[in-house]
């Protein structure tokens, strides 16, 4: 029993250590983890550049030429939808001192919180404005701050492109050098590079399947919302399509940033609609047309995913986020390929009922 205790509090210092490690060394563990994960999503133009015969340097500078475009045309389609929200500020918080103040005449108007009313309504306003002032007060970046943060992003930048052009370049390599160390002793390390290989190609297939899936539900959140009249639909259904990759929290965000739209577009309860239609569209989508196209074979149980999701953005933001999927189904595909082989061979039991 103490053995078994010792075991537990040595892998629990283990894991924190771990995360505390992961966490310190983020500036380079994020982007070289980004930067695997884009290149097992990118396998098939790599074998593609195999196919026709295009040397494997020239191969490599086209996947990362890829990768790059795709980076910077996605920033550049984001950077609309923030100037709007920007821009829709001033109205947006209007309507909502409208909203407050039609509530408290509503909570007026009962008699007996009359009072009580009137005194939290009265404190609030002396508190007004040394809130306003503190926020005056906050300091804006200067320029002088994005010099001394545009040489670590840089950094991040280059460790980035390094990254994924030698993991393209050297790709079967990796594989048979991984594979010699996760081998049995009574299996050739062909068979360990071989499972490698084709979970890169059952996640691949996955990505591509998602994207066509976010760039339709991206088309159709632009048609509803220009239907109901909302300026820069375009731009919203971009925004759309581009959060998806990150499940449940993806939408969450787009749900509120459309929200923030509707208030400053419209009035009433017509404000809510555009909301409300991109969630109902993403419940289709989430619920009928992803399991239809996509199948149970790379079916990851829901609270995994949302726990994997949440873990990736604590750890790294954004990139942990984005990477923290592909990397859960390759992980998966690989231990269901594992759990295949050795069942076929009789080392493991067969699967339960």
């Amino acid at each position: 029993m103490r053995t078994d205790t010792n075991r537990v509090a040595i892998g629990a210092i283990a894991i924190i250590l771990t995360v505390a490690a992961l966490m310190r060394a983020e500036e380079i563990l994020a982007p070289v983890t980004l930067a695997l994960t884009a290149g097992i999503v990118m396998s098939p133009l790599s074998d593609w550049w195999d196919r026709v015969r295009l040397p494997r340097v020239l191969g490599a500078m086209a996947s990362l030429a890829v990768a790059l475009f795709v980076i910077v045309a996605g920033g550049a389609l984001l950077y609309p939808v923030v100037d709007r929200l920007v821009t829709m500020a001033p109205k947006v918080w209007a309507d909502l001192r409208e909203t407050v103040a039609a509530m408290r005449d509503m909570a007026e108007s009962v008699e007996s919180i009359k009072d009580d009313i009137a005194m939290a309504v009265d404190s609030q306003a002396v508190a007004a404005p040394a809130a306003v002032s503190a926020e005056a007060e906050m300091p804006i970046p200067s320029v002088t701050d994005a010099l001394f943060l545009a040489p670590s992003i840089l950094a991040q930048v280059l460790i980035f492109a390094g990254t994924l052009f030698f993991f393209v370049l050297t790709r079967s390599e990796i594989y048979d050098w991984v594979a010699r160390f996760l081998a049995r002793q009574d299996q050739p390390p062909a068979h360990v590079s071989t499972r490698l290989m084709r979970a890169e190609r059952r996640v691949s297939r996955y990505f591509v399947t998602i994207s066509l899936i976010n760039l339709g539900l991206g088309a159709a959140t632009a048609a509803l919302l220009y239907a109901l009249g909302l300026p820069g639909a375009v731009v919203f259904g971009l925004l759309a399509a581009l959060a998806n990759f990150i499940l449940y929290l993806g939408p969450a965000v787009v749900v509120v940033t459309l929200a923030y739209a509707g208030i400053a577009a419209f009035d009433g309860l017509f404000a809510i609609l555009p909301a409300l239609g991109f969630a109902g569209l993403n419940i289709l989508e989430g619920q009928f047309v992803t399991p239809a196209l996509v199948g149970q074979s790379l079916k990851v149980n829901p609270l995994i995913v949302f726990l994997a999701v949440v873990f990736g953005m604590w750890l790294w933001g954004a990139p942990g986020g984005i990477v923290a999927i592909p990397l859960l189904l390759w992980i998966r595909a690989l231990v269901e390929d594992h759990d295949a082989e050795a069942r076929l061979i009789g080392i493991a039991p067969a699967a339960r009922d």
